[in-house]
């Protein structure tokens, strides 16, 4: 049996993942006004003090601009709540917004290497920055390090891998604009290609950090599974539910800031739907309240390992059966007072259990009433499956 609790209120409100909208958004145009005065100055500053590793620094600051309007969009769209065409939500806007910020910071580094290597084989390119140069360097570490905090801040307080994304985007033009610094000042000493050097000294940090985002996103895409701390916790919390006897498969996979689980539980097998239905939604609620990110859980209920013991399709189903044995009792008379059959696939077979009128045995002693057991039970084994046939009373 298996229960998909989907009809519940969501464990994230409206109210709050519009909020998580308007604070990545908030956040995002800050950075982007950061970047556009930013980017503006160093590529201005470094063609008029000649250096081309702020200038190539400048590029990276206005790739910035792009990638935050990704950013604003994608973070609109995954807000959304699930509907017919994205039934687990629209997290996944996050995800390829992060790979395709992943994939920009590439594409940068690789202008940047090219363009430096080049100068570096022709010495008469190399550039000789001034003074302002400097300056301008060291306002760029300032301004983009207070953007990655505070992008962080909020990415942190939202579980947002997206807005983490871009707060590390600032921190690789603060720490390029260091690398920038350090060249400028070596080649106004009279290191003229250290300019240069550090030029590939910032696309190598930005390559890395685009490499690291748009890997780590695309085993998202794939459905890689959470980290084992985290699948340790959904166990831990699985198993202190009451009635659960164990698991044994536990599937999990990240969608933006949250994650869905899929679990089989076992539980006892003489279980009614009810109990076994309310087991289940007991052991959906403890995960999404003990877990933080999990927002979905799907429980799938077991009588019994399946992974053990796989059940038997070739069994008759309960239509098919019960007329197989009812024509097997045809000749047994207290059959006429079976008032109802529950079967139990279990171990391959099929366990029998008939309730009948307690009137029948009342003045029956153990033995007549085992008797009568034994008489269903033999003509029960005509029917293919069945492995016991158990008689209760009422």
């Amino acid at each position: 049996m298996a229960t998909t609790e989907r009809d519940q209120a969501p464990v994230i409100t409206r109210a709050q993942r519009d909020d998580r909208t308007r604070q990545i958004t908030r956040v995002t145009l800050v950075g982007a006004l950061v970047d556009l005065i930013l980017g503006v100055l160093k590529v201005v500053v470094g063609w008029l003090a000649q250096s081309q590793a702020l200038i190539a620094d400048g590029v990276h600051s206005f790739s910035d601009l792009a990638t935050d309007a990704v950013v604003i969009y994608a973070a609109r769209h995954s807000s959304r709540e699930a509907d017919a065409e994205h039934p687990y939500g629209h997290g996944r806007f996050e995800t390829m917004a992060t790979v395709g910020l992943g994939i920009a910071l590439m594409a940068v580094a690789a202008g940047i290497s090219i363009d430096a290597v080049i100068r570096l084989f022709n010495p008469d390119k190399l550039l000789h920055p001034s003074f302002w140069a400097l300056v301008v360097a060291g306002v760029s570490i300032l301004g983009k390090e207070a953007i990655y905090h505070y992008s962080m801040t909020i990415a942190r307080q939202y579980k947002s891998h997206m807005l983490k994304a871009n707060a590390w985007h600032s921190r690789s033009d603060a720490i390029s604009s260091l690398i920038v610094l350090l060249g400028v000042a070596g080649s106004m000493a009279g290191l003229e290609y250290l300019d240069a050097i550090a030029a590939i000294g910032v696309a190598y940090m930005i390559a890395k950090i685009g490499w690291s985002l748009s890997a780590h996103s695309v085993k998202e895409l794939v459905d890689t599974a959470l980290e084992p701390e985290r699948q340790e916790a959904i166990r831990k919390a699985i198993l202190s539910v009451d009635g659960v006897a164990a698991l044994h498969i536990l599937r999990s996979r990240r969608s933006g800031a949250e994650a869905l689980v899929d679990v089989h539980i076992q539980v006892d097998p003489y279980l009614s739907v009810s109990e076994a239905h309310y087991v289940s939604e007991r052991v959906r609620k403890k995960v999404i309240s003990d877990v933080e990110e999990v927002n979905d859980v799907t429980v799938h209920i077991d009588p019994e390992n399946d992974e053990r013991v796989p059940l038997n399709l070739n069994l008759p189903g309960r239509s098919d059966l019960l007329g197989r044995l009812e024509k097997a009792w045809s000749g047994i008379e207290e059959s006429r007072w079976i008032a109802h059959t529950t079967l139990h696939y279990l171990d391959g077979g099929i366990q029998v259990e008939l309730i009948l009128p307690i009137d029948l045995v009342l003045e029956r002693d153990p033995n007549q009433r085992e008797a009568l057991r034994q008489r269903f039970a033999r003509a029960a084994r005509e029917v293919e499956g069945v492995q016991s046939v158990r008689l209760l009373y009422r």
